[in-house]
């Protein structure tokens, strides 16, 4: 048997990965790095990201920005949505519509906006500076999330390597 083992707290925090990444506005997008995108928002979430806090929720702000949905008792059970990551903590997990603000606690910790495509792979654990696309060509938000979302974290396929690898070394082939 293989003993897995963590070291330090067990977790990089949204700080830690992507705290130095220039800011960007919502729907701009990095002169230097055109995966360092981000979607643009509707003047009403913009002003909904504006009310909220770090680790909070929808349920925080002004009841005219709550959406019509969450007003009633039936919508009132999903807090974890439209919600802005924490510095100092580990990042939610990475889904398919992660680059969107109203689809998860995908809003950046204190810019107005949802986390770019290139943040989002960072904290998927992708390296700064991986290419989902040859230069030149144009990143499709939709796509891009989908790939990002779907992908299983870089750090954990390795682990997952190491171990097998490890693992592997014990067996004995052959008769």
């Amino acid at each position: 048997m293989v003993e897995l083992k963590l070291t330090g707290s067990g977790y990089r925090s949204v700080r830690e990965a992507i705290g130095a990444l220039p800011p960007l506005a919502a729907g701009a997008t990095s002169r230097s790095d055109p995966l360092h995108t981000a979607s643009a928002l509707s003047p009403k979430n913009l002003r909904r990201i504006k009310a909220s806090q770090p680790g909070g929720t929808w349920r925080d702000w002004p009841i005219e920005l709550r959406a019509d949905c969450h007003r009633r008792q039936t919508g009132k059970t999903y807090p974890g949505v439209y919600a802005r990551m924490e510095w100092d903590k580990p990042a939610p997990t990475m889904t398919t519509q992660c680059f969107g603000y109203g689809n998860g606690r995908f809003g950046h910790p204190e810019q107005d906006r949802a986390i770019s495509l290139r943040e989002a792979a960072i904290l998927q654990s992708f390296p700064m500076d991986y290419a989902f696309l040859p230069p030149g060509e144009q990143a499709a938000m939709k796509e891009v999330g989908r790939w990002i979302g779907n992908a299983v974290p870089v750090k954990l396929a390795e682990a997952v390597g190491r171990c097998i690898l490890r693992a592997s070394h014990g067996i004995k082939r052959g008769p």
